[in-house]
């Protein structure tokens, strides 16, 4: 009888784990190789509590907050990211939304996972940025829905996939100023009704892949907000640089 450690082992030995950034054998399924680590930007070290930019400095138990959140708070409370938008990450993170490379999904949302852990509670639930539903047939997928479920798995914590909804179609933000974004999300997100009983009271944390302005996370934290949710904190796989 062939047993189950004999079937992995040929499928390694017919599919060999390929690092999910270049493509090259690594030890591992889902993994990245070590030029590929060492070239991905990872976040680390002293981070901005709200928006999960890096801060200059080491680390420290006194939760910090760069000036531009100091400047423009953000209207949820805590916020974080794996990694910065450029390079490697975002060719990754391109891969996964226009390249249908879902092999992405698993060790992303383990990273996410791990950024996340000191921004959930037992009341936690986490749900991912809706896409209207044009977009999502167009693409077939909501990537940050994907990302949102495994996350919530290693998390150990309920996960709402519709939890909210797109109420409108919005513009392609790209080349946008950060007043043109939050302009042109401003009411196009709101709490699906079937699941109002569930935000009333709970800490919400919302997924998405990029987080740029913020202004697609803010309009999703009102609707969490209007619908009585105790607070809203958010995450996303990759991080832009801040915009004027």
């Amino acid at each position: 009888m062939i047993t189950r450690k004999q079937v992995q082992t040929a499928m390694q030995v017919i599919f060999p784990p390929r690092c999910v950034s270049c493509g090259d054998l690594v030890e591992e399924d889902f993994n990245l190789c070590g030029a590929c680590w060492r070239d991905t930007p990872f976040i680390g070290g002293a981070i901005c509590d709200a928006c999960g930019s890096p801060l200059p400095g080491a680390p420290s138990d006194v939760l910090e907050t760069c000036d531009d959140c100091m400047t423009n708070p953000t209207p949820w409370v805590r916020g974080r990211a794996v990694f910065l938008y450029e390079g490697r990450a975002r060719q990754m993170v391109l891969r996964l939304k226009h390249g249908d490379r879902h092999d992405i999904v698993h060790p992303a949302a383990r990273w996410m996972a791990s950024a996340a852990k000191d921004i959930v509670s037992e009341k936690t639930v986490v749900c991912p940025i809706p896409l209207h539903w044009k977009r999502f047939l167009r693409r077939r997928f909501n990537q940050s829905a994907l990302l949102a479920a495994d996350m919530a798995h290693h998390l150990a914590v309920p996960y709402v996939p519709d939890l909210l909804v797109r109420t409108r179609a919005t513009l392609a933000m790209e080349g946008m100023s950060r007043q043109e974004r939050h302009d042109n999300l401003v009411g196009s997100i709101a709490v699906n009704l079937k699941h109002s009983g569930r935000i009333k009271g709970r800490d919400i944390l919302l997924v998405d892949d990029v987080m740029t302005s913020g202004a697609t996370f803010s309009a999703a934290t009102g609707a969490c907000l209007a619908a009585k949710a105790a607070q809203v904190s958010v995450i996303a796989l990759a991080r832009v640089a801040k915009l004027p």
